[in-house]
């Protein structure tokens, strides 16, 4: 039943939060906030099997997709519209749905998440097949329009991973991979948008930052696939290139001009190589910088 959710049962530590001063109801809430990280710590092992499990798909030709609804449907929509600019990924390698489309990103539709055969739908809009990684997204760990988008991925044969905040829930029980933060009851009951929504954003860094780490778009920890695409990123892909190579910032312009971009430009400066074989040896790499320098 409802009310035997974690996340809708009542946090004694805020029991009387509207009668504290603004500086106490803070201090509430920040100490509750201190026990995230150590929810998240708890699954890291899971969620490096979700990393691996997904970098293997999208190495072998297949997409990333996230679903959810409300708050948890806005976080994955955050969480994938951020690779483009900052991994230069292409637009459809990592997708996400919210239940209601894209107008729940800004006004609440309650009701669409009640709705499993539409998770079913989208999916099949943008079709999914089994070479695809689909994370169902839900704080409670019920939410029909991500169970209903779960359950026809698994019957396709695509990998299915679940993020919920609820020990046991359904759909932790419906996916091959459950990554399940418990960071406790929230401060005002039932607000999902708070604790476990700092948790889901939390293991979604983790997730795609990883994801493209294994796929070679990180160098130590500098952005090697970065475009210079405006004047802040121009200088982003300068200072990169300066770093990992030693050249000064002024030879790094003209270097990233000659190879195009800035993995290409560290490759043939490193290895005295032209455009045309970096370029070779960087795609028999798979793009892995690191690889391709051994």
């Amino acid at each position: 039943m409802p009310e035997n959710l974690l996340t809708e049962a009542e946090n004694p530590v805020s029991s009387n939060i509207d009668a504290l001063s603004t500086v106490e109801l803070l201090r509430v809430i920040n100490a509750a906030d201190h026990e995230i990280p150590t929810a998240v710590e708890r699954e890291i092992p899971s969620l490096a099997a979700a990393i691996d499990s997904i970098v293997q798909r999208i190495e072998a030709g297949g997409r990333l997709f996230y679903i959810g609804a409300g708050t948890s449907g806005r976080l994955g929509v955050l969480d994938a519209s951020e690779c483009p600019p900052t991994f230069n990924t292409p637009p459809d390698l990592v997708q996400a749905f919210i239940a209601g489309g894209d107008g729940a990103l800004r006004h609440s539709i309650e009701g669409a998440e009640d709705d499993a055969q539409q998770g079913i739908v989208d999916l099949q809009s943008r079709a999914f097949t089994s070479s695809d990684a689909l994370v169902g997204i839900a704080a409670s760990g019920r939410t029909p329009y991500v169970l209903g988008a779960i359950r026809y991925a698994r019957s396709v044969g695509a990998l299915t991973v679940g993020l919920s905040c609820t020990p046991g829930s359904e759909l932790a029980k419906e996916v091959e991979i459950g990554v399940t933060p418990v960071p406790g009851p929230e401060i005002i009951a039932g607000s999902t948008r708070m604790r476990a929504g700092t948790a889901t954003k939390l293991v979604l860094n983790m997730l795609s930052t990883g994801v493209m780490i294994r796929l070679g778009y990180v160098y130590g920890n500098l952005m090697v696939n970065v475009q210079p695409t405006n004047s802040k990123l121009i200088d982003r892909a300068r200072r990169i290139v300066a770093r990992i190579t030693g050249v000064s910032y002024e030879d790094a312009a003209g270097l990233l001009k000659e190879a195009g971009s800035v993995r290409t430009a560290i490759l043939m400066h490193k290895r005295a190589l032209s455009r045309k074989d970096a370029e070779a040896r960087l795609a028999a790499a798979r793009g892995r910088l690191r690889i391709a320098l051994e």
